[in-house]
């Protein structure tokens, strides 16, 4: 076996080990919150020596920050996408929604994770959130400037209406989260109409 070889395989392991101290450590934190979790419960679960956690991250903050890459990252492209289309704003609007429900669908643990750390007492997570939704609203803004209803307005203001819609999505998620079941296409009905009226005022705004 060629020395290269040997090397990949052993890459392969080490990413698969940090995988499963990341799954272990979300699924652990369905039922708590991080500030409360301890090393060796996520050890114990995936089967590792409590050394081999430091191989992979410094502490559970590390794991913490990992985690909200994990949670955030796919939902940044989707919306980007969405936001870029050039379709009427009615369109776009469905799709955000769609988009939002189908990430919480899919990954309710991680929005549950997001959810709960955003306010959290894990100080380098909260300030991972941040920096992500900070990145999210640069991103928004970004489509927002290429559309023909923001011309002539100033980045600042675009800026605005981007943390507006970030701020919406987010709070659309942590309802469809909590949502009983069948409340699923009412959540989304408010969030489309909540969406229309930010959409009107657009329109009609005006720099004061």
């Amino acid at each position: 076996m060629s020395h290269s070889h040997t090397l990949g395989l052993r890459q392969a392991q080490k990413q698969k080990t940090r995988q499963a101290l990341l799954d272990a450590g979300l699924g652990l934190l369905e039922e708590q919150s991080l500030s409360s979790l301890g090393l060796r419960e996520v050890t114990r679960v995936v089967g590792v020596a409590p050394a081999a956690f430091y191989r992979h991250f410094r502490d559970m903050a590390d794991l913490g920050v990992a985690l909200v890459e994990e949670s955030l990252g796919s939902l940044h492209g989707m919306i980007r996408t969405v936001l870029a289309e050039q379709d009427g704003a009615e369109e776009v609007i469905d799709r955000s929604v769609d988009v939002v429900a189908g990430h919480v669908a899919l990954h309710r643990a991680h929005v549950r994770f997001v959810a709960r750390e955003r306010h959290g007492g894990v100080r380098p997570v909260r300030e991972a959130i941040a920096a992500e939704l900070a990145r999210f609203g640069d991103e928004v803004a970004g489509a927002l400037t290429a559309q023909e209803e923001s011309e002539g307005w100033s980045a600042d203001d675009v800026r605005m209406l981007a943390d507006l819609y970030v701020d919406h999505l987010v709070m659309t998620a942590a309802a469809f989260l909590e949502a009983a079941p069948g409340e699923e296409s009412r959540i989304a009905d408010t969030a489309r109409r909540q969406l229309r009226l930010i959409s009107l005022g657009r329109r009609h705004w005006s720099a004061g």
